[in-house]
């Protein structure tokens, strides 16, 4: 486990504390992969991948920690020889073929980081989930305990290697989604679980309206759910669980059903964000327009936003992609009952005003507060999370 003897531990938290007493913003990078999301990173790189290794694994707890700089798909197949897995299906940037990743280039010195592949502390700090977040949870609902360098280069720790290991107020999860804004994440402990035995990828072709009606109809019943796709006037399902019960979910649903590895390229484009629908987006985003990324109520009926719509997470979650302005995106968005995020932009002005939807005044000052405790000087991937913090 670790702690404050720790070499490679040491040299970050001297790079952390010279960057506070200089007043030196410093950009913690893992894998370099999510420069395009947030604000536009600054400062002097404090790369984190030295950090690496799996500390400790119980396959028979379900429990796994990490350091923060190990590859994602090395923790990932440390897990498969057990039959386990990350459920949440974390987006896997670069090096496993993500065609988008080569646009943000500019967004990050070199390309090393790149080729690797994201981080398990990237991984949190972004906070992403892929096609079954729905069905199983988010990063933060998995993440157990973590330790962190704060903005005054102090070790932190906080939770554990159980789920009842928690008392109070709960920070290893804050970190989820935290942009690296409050601390350096060295290292986590995270909850996994088995594989699921069997599954399988049905096909529907219905229009996004009756889309939406049958999943949220199919949704109130007893199905092994595990992800959905609507674009371009098909519905996609896959159902994830014990082989009886998939293989009667898909007698009950009809539809026409998919091929192991045409499933498999459907569900692995869509998690790391590098199919057709994908680089289309990219190809507007180069040209200036905006990726957006819209989390509404699932019942929510079709937004009136023109340009190619992609629904997943049950229709929870809504993509859209072109030049339209954000006043209008949100307004929708929020029209709907829920927010928008822009998660990739070739606009400038919009980065810089931010791309998350904007805080409640009340909510906006307990983030505030959160990060002037945690990074008093406020050198820690500064604007990433929001403008001016």
């Amino acid at each position: 486990m670790m702690n404050d003897h720790d070499p490679t531990l040491q040299a970050l938290a001297e790079r952390i504390r010279a960057a506070q007493a200089d007043g030196r913003a410093l950009d913690v990078r893992g894998g370099g992969t999510k420069g395009f999301l947030g604000g536009v990173p600054r400062g002097e790189v404090l790369d984190v991948r030295a950090l690496a290794g799996i500390s400790a694994y119980e396959p028979t707890e379900l429990v796994v920690t990490v350091r923060a700089g190990t590859p994602l798909a090395e923790l990932e197949a440390a897990l498969a020889e057990r039959g386990q897995g990350l459920p949440f299906e974390p987006p896997r940037f670069g090096g496993g073929g993500d065609s988008t990743n080569s646009h943000d280039s500019s967004d990050r010195s070199g390309t090393n980081g790149a080729a690797n592949g994201g981080t398990v502390g990237g991984m949190v700090a972004a906070g992403l989930a892929g096609p079954a977040r729905a069905a199983v949870g988010s990063v933060r609902d998995y993440l157990l305990g973590a330790t962190m360098l704060d903005g005054r280069g102090q070790l932190l720790s906080f939770g554990g290697q159980v789920m009842k290991n928690v008392a109070g107020y709960d920070v290893s999860r804050l970190l989820a989604g935290s942009m690296g804004v409050l601390g350096v994440i060295c290292e986590v402990s995270l909850k996994v679980l088995p594989r699921p035995v069997a599954t399988a990828t049905l096909r529907f072709d219905v229009d996004e309206a009756e889309a939406i009606r049958r999943l949220n109809a199919w949704g109130g019943q007893p199905l092994p759910l595990s992800a959905s796709i609507w674009h371009g006037g098909v519905l996609h399902l896959r159902l994830a669980g014990a082989a009886a019960a998939v293989a009667s979910a898909a007698r009950q649903l009809g539809g026409q059903p998919l091929g192991a590895n045409e499933a498999a390229a459907l569900w692995d484009g869509l998690r790391d964000q590098r199919s057709a629908y994908f680089a289309d987006a990219q190809r507007a985003v180069d040209a200036g327009g905006t990726l957006w990324r819209l989390s509404v109520p699932q019942v929510a009926p079709p937004l009136a936003l023109p340009g190619p719509t992609l629904l997943e997470w049950g229709g929870a979650q809504r993509w859209c992609f072109g030049d339209l302005p954000a006043e209008r995106v949100r307004a929708a968005a929020a029209a709907a009952g829920g927010h928008a995020t822009a998660l990739r932009t070739g606009d400038a002005t919009l980065r810089a005003a931010g791309v998350f939807a904007p805080l409640a005044a009340p909510l906006e000052r307990i983030h505030r507060d959160l990060k002037r405790t945690f990074d008093p000087a406020g050198i820690l991937n500064p604007g990433r999370l929001y403008p001016g913090w």
